[in-house]
């Protein structure tokens, strides 16, 4: 995580939307930053961090596939995922289940890397997403914001899941793929 995704969600997501509010951290490892620093000094109800294995910021280990398996349909007021979508290798579920553990009229804010970022396992880089493809994979919610990153290729958006939600089919919608790059 870089300066310019701890801003987004500093700006994007205020304190009355977050006090006494649940709250999702998919891929909550704390690797080189986390916005629990910046949500939990705002009094949400709960937070909870999710991660594929233990680590810094990391309440529980629940692969983003699972998520809603593990909390059941409707289950937070806000999700937030930061630089964790590029490295699910099943992005279109991980999407769904975001979306579907989403409370309605709850919130989205998500950050990823966009084409031009290098590949960077952790352990392992499929994808990179680009403003056009963002608001494609949430056109069924509705868009509070979305900017892209200043400082290195990456893409934030913040979107409310409508009460009356009806999913698009992702099912034929493509990003980019970058999982066969190698570093070098």
């Amino acid at each position: 995580m870089n300066g310019p995704c701890m801003q987004f969600c500093q700006n994007y997501l205020l304190e009355h939307e977050i006090t006494g509010k649940t709250v999702l951290d998919v891929g909550s490892y704390n690797i080189n930053g986390s916005f629990r620093a910046l949500i939990e000094p705002h009094n949400p109800e709960s937070y909870h961090g999710v991660d594929m294995e233990m680590g810094p910021g990391v309440d529980e280990i629940c692969n983003a596939v699972d998520l809603i398996d593990r909390f059941g349909k409707e289950s937070f007021d806000i999700v937030v995922s930061a630089e964790m979508l590029e490295h699910a290798d099943d992005w279109k579920t991980v999407i769904h289940n975001i979306k579907t553990v989403c409370k309605p009229c709850g919130t989205i804010l998500l950050t990823t890397r966009s084409k031009g970022f290098i590949w960077h396992g952790c352990p392992l880089d499929f994808s990179r997403f680009e403003a056009p493809d963002m608001l494609h994979i949430f056109s069924d919610c509705t868009l509070l914001g979305l900017q892209t990153d200043f400082v290195a290729p990456g893409i934030f958006i913040k979107v409310q899941k409508p009460a009356n939600f009806n999913e698009i089919d992702l099912k034929d919608f493509n990003v980019l793929d970058i999982s066969g790059e190698k570093l070098e």
